[in-house]
C-alpha cells in the first residue's frame, strides 16, 4: 500500500518543476523575458519562492532551464517530423519548416513557438545556446542538409517566424503559400 504513495511523491518534484518551467515560458510570452522574475513565476505556479529555489538555484538557472526545455520540445517535434520523412535530401530542413509553420499544440505549458524566439532576442547567452543546438543538429544531418540552398530555406523560415512574432496576432495569411514554397525548395535537389 505504501508503494503507490512513494511513487506519487517521486513524481511530485518533476510535476512542480514542469509547472514552474511552463509558467516561466508563459510569462516570457506575455511580458517578455524581463517579466520572468522569481516572484512572478513562483506566484503563477502557486509555490513559494523557496519552493522555486528548491528546483532552480537562481533566476538565470530558471531562464536557462526554461530555454533548454523549449529547445527539447522543439527537438522532439523535429524528430516526430523526421520520422515521417524519407530521410533523403533536405529532410531536416523540411522538418524545421514544418515546425515553424505548423500550429504548435495548444497547451498552456508549451508556448515554445513564441517564447523561444523572444528568448533569443532578449538574451545573447540563450542565442549562443540555440546556435550550439542548431550546429549540433546540422552536423547530424550534414549529409542530407548541407546544401547552401537549404540554409537559405531555414533562414527564410526564421524570417517568417519572427515576422509572425512581431505581429503578435494570428499567423500571417501568407504562411500557407510560403510554407509550401519552402517545402518544395527543401525537397528539390539542385541540378
Amino acid at each position: 500500500m505504501n508503494a503507490p504513495a512513494a511513487s506519487t511523491r517521486k513524481k511530485e518534484p518533476e510535476r512542480v518543476r514542469r509547472a514552474l518551467l511552463g509558467c516561466a515560458a508563459k510569462i516570457a510570452v506575455e511580458e517578455g523575458l524581463a517579466g520572468v522574475t522569481v516572484q512572478a513565476v513562483a506566484q503563477a505556479a502557486g509555490v513559494s519562492k523557496g519552493g522555486l529555489f528548491h528546483h532552480f538555484a537562481n533566476k538565470q538557472t530558471l531562464v536557462e532551464s526554461m530555454f533548454d526545455d523549449m529547445i527539447a520540445r522543439f527537438d522532439e517535434g523535429l524528430d516526430a517530423c523526421l520520422a515521417g520523412d524519407d530521410g533523403a535530401y533536405g529532410c531536416f530542413t523540411r522538418a524545421y519548416v514544418r515546425m515553424v509553420f505548423d500550429e504548435p499544440p495548444e497547451t498552456s505549458d508549451n508556448p515554445w513557438s513564441v517564447a523561444l524566439p523572444v528568448s533569443l532576442i532578449a538574451d545573447p547567452a540563450l542565442k549562443q545556446r540555440w546556435d550550439a543546438w542548431l550546429a549540433n543538429r546540422l552536423a547530424l544531418h550534414a549529409a542530407t542538409d548541407g546544401a547552401p540552398l537549404l540554409g537559405v530555406v531555414r533562414l527564410a523560415a526564421d524570417g517568417a517566424w519572427f515576422d509572425w512574432l512581431l505581429a503578435r496576432a494570428e499567423r500571417p495569411a501568407y504562411f500557407p503559400q510560403v510554407r509550401a514554397q519552402l517545402l518544395a525548395l527543401a525537397a528539390a535537389r539542385p541540378a
